[in-house]
């Protein structure tokens, strides 16, 4: 049963392995070029929850007492590999949106350039790189190049839908899949395989990160009409401006009258949407399409913490329980 364990919870239990990981993450950050070391920690201190880092540590120690395997060092050194990975794909997004807020603060792009940024992402996906090898382990690369792959696809997918009106709710949810959830997936899958899981733990635990991470990218997108900035920490309205079409929107055009259609059309087409923003949200109301993807993100959510109904009862499984109701409900 779900005993509602909150995010001060969940970080005071996964404290320890967090600090390795953070611990690692500066570590292996340093480098000989100044502009590296100013950059990476300007953006690795950029104030995230470190979501999927903590998810593999979780997901490690949920596993480990039902295993004979000593984790040693070696789910904290994954955790780090995925954040660094996550980090330079938030470095890139930044430029490709031409985006100037995150979390709070300016981009990095915004402080140090677009020219800059591009390279220190570069430089955070060689280092994962580094560190993967140095694991020796060819099963954990498989799985984390497969990854990286998948989410560079998912980037460039969202790319062709941009100024699309005519993308699918199905072309949709394969972009969060390849470009959130995928990573998810394999911060969760690789907690598995190092703890040497059966085959079918192995297969529950990884969709429940991928459901987790769907889930988690329904709520972002929600969240881009309903958070005030400060609250976000990002610019309201930027999928909008960027002429994404995320789920909401096209709900908005399938459920919504003639001119409701063609308002959102022409907002997706022409990026025009924040003149118009105060319609198109009253057409949302109207027509559910929150709603309808709050409730899409609560069954992804559910979805996952039935995945779980395999592992034994622990403190750190009811962590990640607690993990995909936050994920489904959060406002920031």
């Amino acid at each position: 049963m779900y005993n509602k364990v909150d995010i001060k919870a969940i970080q005071a239990l996964s404290q320890d392995d967090m600090s390795t990981v953070n611990d690692l993450i500066y570590a292996q950050l340093h480098s000989d070029v100044a502009l590296i070391n100013q950059l990476g920690i300007y953006i690795v201190n950029a104030g995230g929850k470190r979501m999927r880092p903590m998810l593999t540590v979780l997901t490690a120690q949920a596993l480990s007492s039902n295993s004979l395997t000593d984790l040693g060092d070696k789910h904290c050194t994954i955790a780090a590999i995925i954040e660094f990975i996550h980090t330079a794909t938030l470095l890139h997004d930044d430029v490709v949106d031409e985006s100037n807020m995150r979390r709070g603060r300016e981009t990095a792009n915004a402080l140090f350039g677009n020219s800059a940024s591009v390279l220190v992402g570069d430089f955070l996906y060689t280092r994962a790189f580094q560190m993967m090898t140095k694991l020796g382990d060819m099963r954990i690369m498989d799985i984390l190049s497969d990854a990286t792959n998948i989410v560079a696809e998912g980037e460039v997918l969202q790319l062709m839908n941009c100024n699309d009106p005519d993308t699918t709710e199905e072309s949709y949810m394969q972009v969060i899949y390849c470009k959130t959830a995928k990573l998810f997936e394999a911060a969760t899958r690789l907690a598995a395989v190092i703890t040497k899981q059966p085959p079918a733990v192995e297969t529950a635990i990884a969709n429940y990160g991928k459901y987790l991470g769907t889930a988690f990218q329904l709520v972002d997108d929600i969240m881009d009409y309903t958070a005030d900035a400060k609250e976000m920490g990002k610019n309201v309205g930027d999928d909008l401006a960027e002429g994404k079409p995320t789920l909401p929107l096209l709900y908005t055009m399938a459920h919504g009258t003639a001119a409701q259609k063609q308002l959102v059309r022409d907002a997706i087409e022409h990026g025009n949407g924040m003149d118009h923003l105060p319609d198109i949200l009253t057409a949302m109301k109207q027509t559910g399409a929150l709603v309808y993807t709050q409730k899409k993100a609560e069954i992804e959510a559910d979805k996952a913490i039935n995945a779980l109904s395999i592992l034994p009862e622990s403190a750190h499984k009811q962590a990640l329980i607690a993990l995909a109701h936050i994920a489904a409900n959060r406002s920031a």
